[in-house]
Formats: C-alpha cells, structure tokens, sequence
C-alpha cells in the first residue's frame, strides 16, 4: 500500500460527494488520484477544485490509475456495479448509504468484498456525530437497561427544494435507480439503527405516503415498523415536511432509561431515568480522531487500525437492505388493498 492512501472517486451524482471529497482532501493519510462520472459539468468542478485528472467512467479510471481504495458515489443501482468491479481490482471501497437499490446488489458487493480480502465500509453520515456514537457506547454499556424501541424520523422539504443538484434528483426520483423513493432515501437510517441495535426484526411492515408533490413518480413520505420480541423500531421518511423540527431525531428506549440524540454534529445527547423523568444533557467525550468523519475513519479501517463503527460495518447495512425492501414490499401490497373507512 502506498505511503498516503490513493483515493479514486467513482461517480459524483450523489452530492454527499462534495463533503466526503473534502475531509479526503484534509486527511494526511489519504490522497485523492482522480474521479469518473459521464456528466462533464461533474467532472470539471472535482479537477478545478482538487486538480486531479478525471474519466468519464468508472472502468477506465480502474484500468489506468494506481489506487489503494475507491470512494463510490453513483446512484444506488450503479454504485453495487462500480463498486464490484473496484473490489475485483483489489480496492477497498467506501460507498454512500444504504448499500444498494436492492438486497441482490448488496449480496454480491459483500461476496466480492469478502472473495477479494478488502474492507467494504458504508458511509451513513450520522455515524460521525459525537452524541450517536456515544448514545450507542451507552446502550452496549448496558446503562438504558433491556432495549424495549428505537426510533429515528428523516425528513425535509424535498431534494429538490432542499437545493439538491439535477443530477441527484434525477436517480433519487427514480424507482429503478434509486431503489424507490423517501422509503429508500431515508428510512435506511432507521433500519440500520435498529438492526445494530436490537438485531433483526421478527417481522417488518411498512406503508408509503401519497405524492404530495404531482411531478414524482416516487413515494414522497413513509413508515416502516419492525417487530421485535421485546419491541418494536421505526423509521419514518419525509420529502414533504416544513420546517426542521423534529428531523433526524433519535430516540432509543430501554427498560431503565431513555436517550435522545438530536441531530447534527454539534447534537447534545440527554438521558431521562426513573430519577431524572425530565432527562438531562450527557457529557459527551471528544471523539476519537478516526471518528471525526469518514475519511479518517476510512483510512484507519483500511490499514487496520481499528475496526468499522458499528453502524458502517457492511453486515449491518445489507440487513438494513433486506428490512428495506420487506417494508418497501409491504407498502405496496398495501396499495392494492382498499379498505373502506368504518366510520
């Protein structure tokens, strides 16, 4: 492995990119060779920023750059595909969250991962706040006691209210692509919690909301419940919500106590117990330098300094995939179902 960690960027689509790119960019230990993506406009803004030379795919970038590890971020469906074939090259990947636009995609991406002997480590970007990390210290710790639910809300406006680039919007809005709509954009959040938390559900279903907004072809908002021996865990996604109150919140319950994580990387944590019912704001540890975002992570992971966080482990993003497509699955057989209000 070279002296610095040789980054190449496969898709630029998703505009988590930008940020990943720079703490790259920032990180000693790694060092970005050049990107593919076919949307010249994409391509132009990645080499004026970081001046490295760039391809219009992904094949030919693998075929003439000396690489240690490849950063994936296409959409869902082509990602699973850029990412195999990096993994055949012998390159450990870091790729956007949820995994894949299907659970058949992620089986092969952790074959290949597991056939070629590299890490295949999952960005989900609320695994560097200081206060989730330290909320699920806490719950392994055993300080919340016997885990009874987990709940996580992601919503906002709408991609492209929000201000997300055409090229984002144009997969996300489409079902093959993306995978589906809200459901798959944001409820992976709260499944992959769960999962790490409280292991695989014993059932899941899941209901989609309508289309709001009369250009998707996508569902715009949704819910998926997963039932558990002990308990039950959610995870709800909007593209339709006003305002930031309530978005991204993070709420675990457990049999001696309560935490809430808010979000951001700035989020306090509080903790509420039979003595405290009100809660009060956990001091919170400074993070260890690998966990400060993902690049650094990423690099420590790869040259075997420490494991992957427990919600950017591989595993645990693939069993996320299968809730996700149960709940997705769910959602539309429900569609079909008409059942008359009993007023």
């Amino acid at each position: 492995m070279s002296e610095k960690l040789r980054i190449g960027v496969l898709g630029l689509t998703h505009d988590h990119v930008w940020a990943e790119v720079a703490a790259a960019s920032e990180c000693q230990s790694a060092e970005l060779v050049a990107a593919a993506d076919p949307n010249e406009p994409l391509t132009e803004r990645f080499t004026e920023t970081y001046g490295c030379r760039v391809y219009e795919d992904a094949t030919s970038l693998l075929e003439n750059e000396k690489l240690d590890a490849a950063y994936v971020f296409g959409s869902n469906l082509e990602g699973s595909q850029m990412a195999i074939e990096a993994m055949e090259h012998g390159l450990h990947i870091l790729i956007e969250k949820p995994l894949a636009a299907n659970l058949d995609d992620a089986n092969q991406m952790l074959v290949a991962a597991r056939t070629n002997n590299v890490q295949l480590v999952v960005n989900w970007p609320f695994t560097w706040w200081p206060q989730l990390q330290h909320a699920v210290k806490l719950v392994e710790d055993g300080k919340i006691g016997n885990l009874h639910s987990v709940t996580y809300r992601a919503a906002h406006c709408g991609p492209e209210a929000l201000g997300c680039s055409e090229y984002f919007c144009d997969w996300l809005f489409d079902e093959r692509r993306n995978g589906a709509g809200a459901m798959m954009d944001y409820c992976c959040y709260g499944a992959v919690l769960a999962v790490a938390l409280m292991g695989m559900p014993e059932s899941v279903v899941g209901m989609a909301g309508g289309k709001a907004k009369d250009f998707l072809s996508v569902e715009d908002s949704g819910i998926i419940a997963m039932k558990y021996p002990q308990g039950l865990a959610t995870a709800t996604a909007s593209w339709t919500q006003i305002g930031n109150l309530t978005s991204y919140d993070t709420a675990i319950y457990g049999s001696e106590g309560t935490l809430f994580a808010e979000p951001g990387d700035s989020g306090k944590l509080y903790l509420a117990t039979n003595d405290d019912p009100n809660g009060s704001e956990v001091s919170i540890p400074k993070p260890e330098l690998g966990m400060r975002d993902s690049a650094h992570n990423f690099v420590e992971v790869v040259t075997g300094q420490r494991d992957p966080f427990i919600l950017s482990r591989d595993d645990y993003s693939r069993d996320a995939q299968e809730i996700l497509e149960a709940g997705i699955r769910s959602a539309k057989l429900a569609e079909q179902i008409k059942l008359p209000f009993a007023g």
